[in-house]
C-alpha cells in the first residue's frame, strides 16, 4: 500500500487535519516546510504547478515568495506552518487526492518511466517518409519525435518535441463529429453521414449505403459533417465557434491556426472540390449551403494547429467521457463521446484502421502532419507526433508506439483484467496488488482450497509470500490441520519448510501449538529428510529512518 494513504488511514481518527499531517511530513524538523518539497511531491504524483485547478495556491505560494525579504535566488524556500497551510487550503481536495494516490494512475513516476522507455524505442524507427501533396507539410523535419499524455485526473507527462505545434490534419475529423454530434443529436448527424469502414482510401470519391459517406473519418464524411456545424452562421463565426471549441476541450492549451497551411490545402483542392461537387450533385449536403464556404471552412479547420501538450488533454477529454480533466467543463456529453470512439475505434486509421483495431485494440486517430490521437478510455489521452508516414498515411513512430503500449499496458479493449498477468495495470498500486494476492494465498490455505493453491501456482504466483507479520500460507495450513494444502507447498510448489514469522514460529510451532498431530507428524518427517534446509526469518534490520521521511521519500522519489 502507498506509504502515505497507510499514514493518513492510520490517523484517520487523529485530531490532526490533513493539512497538519502534510506539514509534518515535509517539515524541515524545526517547524517550516521547504517549498522544493512539496513541489517535487506534487510533480511525481503529475501535476503542473500550471494546472489550473491549483491556481489559487501557486499564487499565493508566489506571493509567500516575494514577500520574504532575504536573497532567494539559488536557495531554499521556506514557509511556517501557519502560511503553508493557508497557501493550500483553497485547493485541498486536489492536494489531497494527489498525496495520497488517489490518481488513475497512482504510481504515476513508474508508469511514466515506462513510456519514455517506449519513446526511445520508437526513435529509432527511421521508416517513412514526410507527407508532400500539401507542400507546406513537405516542410516538417523528420526527426521530430513526441509524445504527450494525460490522464483522466489531469496527470501530465511529455516527452520529446512537445512544445511545437503542428496542423491537426485528419485529427480534426473525430473532434468535428463529436461537436456535431453534441449540437445535433445522432440522429440528425447520421441522416447524412454513416459509421461503417469503408475499406477504401481516406479520399475514394465514392458514397456508400443509402447514398452517404461511408464515415466521418474519411474526407467524403468529414465534408459532410464540417457542414452540419453551425450552418446557420456565417463562416467567420462558425470558425469562431469551432476554435473555441477546440480551446475549451484543451483547458486553455494552445489552440491557432497556421494561414499558409490554409492556403497550400486549397492551392491542392482540385480533388477535394472534385469530391465536393460529387457530394452536392448526390444531395448529401443540407439544403441552401455554399460548396465554396464549405470547402473554404474544412480546409480551416484541417489547418487547426496544437502542440502535443493540447493534443493530449483533448484525447483526455474523450477518454473522460467529455470532462476536461484539467478544468473539469462538461465540453461533450457522454451519448457523443460514446459515438465518437466508436467510430474511431473502427475507421480512424485509413486503410489500417482493421489492423490496428486489432492490435491496439483503443480508439485513434491520425493525420497527415503526422499526429496520432489515442484515447484509453477511463484512463488517458496521449497524442504524438512524427511527420514520417507510412504506406497507409499513418505515422510510423506513432504506430509502433501505440503497438508497444499494448504489449505492456492492459489497455487493448479486450484484455482480460483478470487473468492477462503478463501485462502491467498502472491503475493498481504494485503493493495493493501484492497484498490482493497475499490475501487470496493465505485464506486458500486457512480454508483448505487446494484448487485455489493449484491455480495460484499455475500462474507463477509465488507461494512463499508472506503478510506484514511474516505469516505464510505454510503457517496458516498447519496451524489449521490442512493437510493436502501443506502437502501441496513442500511437495509441489517447495516452498521454505521452516520460514519464521515475526514472532520467530515456524509452521511447526504452530501445528504444535494447536494440537494438529498428523500435520506435526508430517513436518518431522519432512525436515528429517531435508537436515539443510535453512531457517527462513522475516528481517528484523528495518531502516532507522522515521516513518515521516520513509513516506517522502516514497513521494518525491525521482
Amino acid at each position: 500500500m502507498h506509504l502515505l494513504t497507510l499514514f493518513f488511514r492510520e490517523h484517520a481518527f487523529s485530531y490532526k487535519t490533513f493539512e497538519d499531517h502534510l506539514c509534518d511530513i515535509l517539515s524541515d524538523g524545526q517547524g517550516k516546510v521547504p517549498l522544493s518539497k512539496f513541489m517535487t511531491g506534487l510533480r511525481n504524483t503529475g501535476l503542473s504547478k500550471d494546472d489550473p485547478r491549483l491556481l489559487e495556491s501557486m499564487t499565493k505560494f508566489r506571493q509567500a515568495v516575494e514577500a520574504t525579504s532575504e536573497e532567494l535566488e539559488g536557495k531554499e524556500v521556506f514557509l511556517d506552518r501557519a502560511t503553508f497551510k493557508d497557501c493550500i487550503k483553497d485547493n485541498i481536495v486536489l492536494i489531497r487526492r494527489a498525496f495520497t494516490a488517489d490518481f488513475v494512475i497512482p504510481e504515476f513516476s513508474k508508469f511514466c518511466s515506462v513510456i519514455d522507455d517506449i519513446y526511445w524505442m520508437c526513435r529509432t524507427n527511421t521508416n517513412g517518409r514526410v507527407a508532400s501533396y500539401i507542400p507546406q507539410l513537405s516542410r516538417y523535419s523528420a526527426d521530430i519525435w513526441g509524445v504527450a499524455l494525460c490522464t483522466i485526473d489531469g496527470q501530465r507527462h511529455r516527452i520529446g518535441d512537445t512544445k511545437m505545434p503542428f496542423s491537426v490534419q485528419s485529427c480534426t475529423k473525430p473532434i468535428n463529429y463529436a461537436l456535431a454530434l453534441n449540437e445535433l443529436g445522432h440522429d440528425v448527424v447520421h441522416e447524412y453521414v454513416g459509421y461503417e469502414p469503408s475499406g477504401s482510401s481516406f479520399n475514394n470519391i465514392k458514397l456508400g449505403h443509402k447514398r452517404k459517406p461511408h464515415n466521418p473519418m474519411n474526407n467524403a464524411g468529414a465534408l459532410v459533417v464540417s457542414s452540419l456545424i453551425k450552418s446557420g452562421l456565417k463562416l467567420s463565426d462558425r470558425f469562431d465557434h469551432v476554435h473555441n471549441q477546440y480551446t475549451k476541450l484543451t483547458g486553455g492549451e494552445y489552440v491557432g491556426f497556421n494561414n499558409a497551411i490554409f492556403l497550400s490545402e486549397r492551392e491542392i483542392s482540385d480533388h477535394k472540390f472534385a469530391l465536393g461537387y460529387y457530394l452536392k450533385d448526390n444531395k448529401c449536403f443540407p439544403d441552401g449551403l455554399n460548396l465554396h464556404e464549405i470547402m473554404d471552412f474544412y480546409f480551416q479547420l484541417c489547418s487547426i494547429e496544437l502542440t502535443l501538450e493540447a493534443g493530449s488533454v483533448i484525447a483526455a477529454t474523450l477518454a473522460n467521457g467529455g470532462y476536461c480533466p484539467i478544468t473539469g467543463e462538461q465540453v461533450l456529453d457522454a451519448t457523443s463521446v460514446r459515438n465518437t470512439l466508436a467510430v474511431m475505434h473502427s475507421c480512424g486509421m485509413y486503410q489500417y484502421s482493421g489492423e490496428f483495431a486489432f492490435r491496439v485494440g483503443l480508439p485513434a486517430k491520425s493525420g497527415a502532419s503526422g499526429v496520432v490521437l489515442l484515447v484509453v478510455p477511463n484512463v488517458c489521452g496521449i497524442a504524438t507526433w512524427s511527420p514520417p508516414l507510412d504506406s497507409c498515411s499513418n505515422s510510423v513512430r506513432g504506430v509502433q508506439f501505440c503497438e508497444e503500449l499494448v504489449q505492456l499496458f492492459n489497455f487493448h479493449h479486450y484484455d482480460n483484467l483478470k487473468h492477462t498477468l503478463q501485462k502491467y495495470d498502472p491503475r493498481i498500486r504494485s503493493a495493493d496488488f501484492q497484498g490482493s494476492q497475499v490475501v487470496k494465498l493465505l485464506f486458500g490455505a486457512y480454508n483448505g482450497d487446494i484448487s485455489a493453491l493449484r491455480r495460484m501456482a499455475l500462474t507463477d504466483q509465488d507461494m512463499s509470500i508472506a503478510d506484514y507479520d511474516g505469516r505464510t500460507a505454510l503457517h496458516l495450513a498447519a496451524a489449521e490441520g490442512q493437510l493436502d494444502c501443506v502437502k501441496f507447498l513442500l511437495e509441489k510448489c517447495q516452498v521454505p519448510p521452516n520460514p519464521r514469522d515475526r514472532w520467530g514460529h515456524t509452521p511447526l510451532d504452530d501445528a504444535v501449538q494447536f494440537q494438529r498431530q498428523d500435520v506435526r507428524q508430517y513436518l518431522d518427517g519432512h525436515l528429517a529428510q531435508h537436515p539443510s534446509v535453512a531457517y527462513s526469518a522475516i528481517p528484523t534490520d528495518f531502516p532507522s529512518d522515521s516513518f515521516s521521511e520513509i513516506v517522502y521519500k516514497d513521494i518525491t522519489d525521482d
